[in-house]
């Protein structure tokens, strides 16, 4: 039987490996599942062209699996009050200009 210290401990070591590329990235509702040996928890952050995300994940700390569970927008306010707390994995938010070049010979 997995401990919900581990379990958490295993997860973050996921979560480190596969967004290590979107910081900074912010931990919320984080809730632990006995009878799963699981944890539901979202992750919030600002993404170049759709703005401010929170993406819902489970991690199955059994089978040591992170499942994408879907995301949604959020607004500027709820991004705000997210930011007073520190983040999960820390990194700057800067503007970014996505890269789309139109086709050649358009």
């Amino acid at each position: 039987m997995v401990t919900q210290a581990e379990a958490r401990q295993r997860r973050d070591r996921q979560i480190g490996s596969v967004m290590r590329h979107v910081t900074p990235l912010w931990l919320v509702n984080d809730e632990y599942r006995d009878q799963e040996e699981s944890l539901l928890f979202d992750l919030v952050y600002p993404h170049s062209e759709y703005g401010w995300l929170q993406a819902s994940y489970k991690y199955d700390a059994f089978n040591d699996v992170l499942y994408h569970m879907g995301e949604h927008s959020i607004s500027e306010e709820e991004a705000l009050l997210i930011q007073d707390s520190d983040p999960f994995l820390p990194g700057e938010v800067a503007t970014a200009v996505p890269n789309h070049p139109l086709p050649r010979g358009t």
